[in-house]
């Protein structure tokens, strides 16, 4: 069969629209205005089918952190599907690949850390996460402890058990989910639910929640706490100051595992290797992916504490695995990609340089007559579009206020994701501060042909 010209965009759309269901995504509506066809992504830019050219303000999904059209992680895996495209790690057997990179990840990782399993994707280390710890009280004697504690409106991925995981309504509307043994406590979102509480007072009141459910679940029962240092799809909500300390305490007093889903935050996001370090957290799991192999190819991975791991090696066989855990191309390219991470400090990068300019042109954007809240960390951020600024108060849902931003952020030139009406960002960690300004720039033009949107509702 054969494939329409690179420019070709009627015709990409028709064989999309013929044979192609897209995630997280109405069908019907794509079906009928067709999809945009990225074909070519240069450091932080992307290109379509018909040559126009986007600054890409998510860096995919979170996760390209150095940036497109890296040559040397194109060569680490055209090296690697030379000498070896495929071996599984069952069997007693590894490859170079797996092994490096293993060794990598007990550098990167916090102290503690120095065992790690391999999967393919962000919703397949939280699917490991909780088979492994409810494993992990069995070995202790504790069999009962099976209950995994999470937040409403968070996202731990979408197959069965992540998605369980996760706090999304709508996500579990379909399918049936959560499956048993999942609870949820509110999340540390003081803009919309704070209420007349100060931030410090909401986090407390929150983070107590955790301490509540457990007594009323029973502390023999509760396996585990998961939770993300900064929730990402959730609408990049940064909890209070007092949030995680009250958190850390609460696992520790009632004897559950604290498992830190490190997917968005993890790989210099916060400016700090993983945000278990910016937030002093100390979690016994961490499920990793995204920013590993930059999204070159899918690749996940769980961190255990010595203590997780050296428990669950004591028991001899493990149960678990897929075909590709420690697949050696996606080995090879997460290991050339921390490597250029290392090489060009790009963590420390965020930390004091890149993420401070970006975050102070992205709070002045709290200036605009739409924004209620602008608010970031390193390079991640989330902004706010509110219909009264001093009630805090949201749009109404029909209005649609962040679908239209998105849209014509794309029109200008700029991809943002709108969750609700919330803006938020993640952009490659190589962006220049050129390229922030104009982010910025791109960004304001849109708020204001969204401002003039809203007038005519």
């Amino acid at each position: 069969m054969k494939m329409p010209d690179m420019s070709d965009l009627a015709s990409w759309q028709s064989i999309d629209r013929a044979h192609h269901i897209h995630p997280f995504t109405d069908q019907k509506a794509l079906r009928a205005s067709g999809s945009r066809i990225i074909c070519k992504g240069e450091g932080v830019y992307l290109q379509d089918v018909e040559g126009n050219r986007y600054l890409d303000g998510m860096a995919g999904l979170w996760c390209v952190n150095v940036g497109y059209g890296r040559q040397e992680l194109v060569t680490a895996a055209t090296r690697q599907m030379e000498e070896l495209a495929y071996y599984n790690c069952f069997f007693n057997t590894s490859t170079p690949a797996a092994t490096r990179l293993s060794q990598l990840l007990a550098q990167v990782t916090p102290d503690g850390f120095n065992q790690c399993f391999f999967t393919n994707s962000g919703s397949e280390a939280n699917d490991t996460v909780l088979r492994f710890g409810r494993h992990y009280w069995a070995l202790k004697g504790k069999p009962e402890k099976t209950i995994f504690i999470s937040r409403r409106n968070a996202y731990h991925g979408s197959t069965v058990a992540a998605g369980s995981l996760g706090g999304m309504a709508w996500m579990h509307s379909q399918g049936g989910l959560p499956i048993p043994d999942i609870a949820h406590i509110d999340q540390p979102y003081w803009y919309h639910e704070g209420g007349d509480e100060t931030p410090e007072e909401f986090g407390i009141r929150v983070a107590r929640q955790l301490k509540a459910k457990i007594r009323e679940l029973g502390p023999d029962r509760v396996a585990a706490f998961i939770a993300e240092p900064i929730q990402g799809s959730g609408g990049v909500i940064i909890p209070p100051s007092t949030y995680w300390p009250e958190i850390k305490r609460i696992c520790a007093e009632n004897e559950i595992l604290f498992i830190a889903d490190e997917v968005i935050c993890g790989f210099g996001r916060t400016g700090k290797w993983f945000g278990s370090e910016f937030y002093d957290l100390k979690p016994d799991m961490m499920s990793m992916a995204k920013g590993l192999s930059s999204g070159y190819v899918p690749i996940g991975a769980v961190m255990m504490s010595d203590e997780v791991a050296d428990t669950l090696v004591a028991n001899g066989f493990l149960s678990h695995g897929f075909t590709y855990s420690g697949h050696p191309l996606a080995c090879a390219v997460a290991v050339r990609n921390i490597e250029i991470m290392l090489n060009e400090r790009l963590v420390e990068r965020v930390e004091s340089d890149i993420g401070p300019y970006f975050q102070e042109k992205w709070a002045s954007l709290k200036n605009h007559a739409l924004v209620g809240e602008a608010r970031s960390i390193g390079l991640i951020a989330g902004l706010e579009m509110v219909k009264d600024k001093s009630r805090r108060e949201k749009f109404p849902t029909t209005a649609r206020v962040g679908l239209f931003f998105r849209e014509a952020a794309f029109r200008n030139g700029l991809v943002l994701r709108a969750i609700g009406d919330t803006v938020v960002a993640s952009p490659p960690l190589v962006i220049t501060h050129a390229e922030v300004d104009e982010l910025i720039e791109k960004l304001g033009r849109t708020l204001d042909e969204t401002e003039r949107y809203v007038r005519t509702l």
